[in-house]
């Protein structure tokens, strides 16, 4: 199979349980931002996230290859979490997630909610990652990563789907976490041969990517200590990064206040809820605006799952 016919036949397997999401061109937000922008809504899937489309391809890969396996474990910031929660439950087996300490009070409680054991360990992602490892180890349970090619190939999906619903975009911004946005983006946009560039977005509170971009190899940090949780890594996945870069124009780094005026602006100019992973890419653009007049834009609003305490707060303290 070529790689287009891989990522077509995770999109059918994706749209066995939920439709394609929208892309919208809001005009408020073109006026913003002084040019032509377009919206990939990965907030609209089942999950509010992008990651379901990766949990339900892997999902379906796992029971067919490994059928005796009847329960899996993974480690995650919230997004990834609720992805292999509902896919694992659509396919019949048993979920348990690894949350860092004062996690996403509202991701915790969508995780248990599609049936998932939720267990708090570590100060952040990698050490909780650290443990769900360990935990798959001496329980028996498969461990779910969260980078593998089988979750890009899902995640493809959507930057297929945006490029053939918003045809001849000069440049696309994607949040980086692990990695599997971006890198499932560059995989479509190489399928389709399409000449956009692929532009990833790191908070600069958690810059392992944009720093291991910068240096052609994997380079990690000391602290992720950012609001955007979504994007809260410090050791990049070296595969990611091998993809990224070769596949990617550039890394842009944004502040904390970059985030949370993209979020007040995704909710002034569409009425949409962004948390600060899903607004980073607008952050980004809006960074970037400048140097792109004349250009056709997109960006990927990744996700939508922010405690309401959190976004009352953004919305209130500008």
């Amino acid at each position: 199979m070529t790689e287009l016919e891989k990522i077509e036949a995770a999109a059918e397997l994706v749209y066995r349980h939920m439709p394609p999401t929208p892309q919208y061109c809001w005009p408020l937000l073109c006026e913003r931002a002084g040019l032509e922008v377009w919206v990939k809504h990965e907030n609209h899937t089942a999950i509010g996230a992008f990651k379901l489309r990766g949990g339900l391809v892997y999902m379906d890969d796992l029971r067919k290859r490994w059928p005796e396996v009847t329960r899996v474990i993974t480690a995650t910031r919230g997004n990834h979490g609720q992805s292999v929660a509902l896919a694992a439950r659509a396919h019949g087996l048993r979920a348990s997630v690894v949350v860092p300490y004062g996690n996403s009070v509202e991701k915790n409680r969508a995780m248990r909610s599609f049936g998932a054991a939720v267990i708090e360990h570590g100060e952040d992602f990698n050490e909780a990652q650290d443990h769900a490892v360990d935990l798959a180890r001496r329980q028996d349970q498969h461990m779910v990563p969260s980078f593998d090619p089988l979750l890009v190939l899902g995640v493809a999906s959507y930057g297929l789907e945006f490029l053939h619903g918003a045809a001849e975009l000069d440049v696309v911004y994607v949040p980086i976490g692990l990695g599997s946005g971006i890198v499932g983006t560059i995989m479509a946009r190489d399928a389709i041969g399409a000449r956009t560039k692929i532009v990833g977005v790191v908070s600069e509170l958690a810059a392992a990517y944009a720093l291991s971009f910068e240096a052609g190899k994997p380079v990690a940090t000391n602290a992720a200590d950012t609001m955007a949780d979504g994007v809260a890594v410090r050791v990049p996945d070296p595969r990611a990064v091998d993809i990224i870069c070769r596949g990617a124009d550039r890394v842009v780094t944004v502040s904390e206040d970059e985030i949370k005026s993209a979020m007040r602006a995704y909710h002034t100019d569409t009425h949409n809820l962004a948390e600060g992973a899903g607004a980073a890419s607008l952050a980004a653009l809006l960074k970037e605006r400048d140097t792109l007049v004349g250009q056709r834009a997109g960006v990927i609003l990744s996700g939508g799952n922010v405690d309401a305490v959190v976004f009352a707060a953004v919305l209130t303290k500008p």
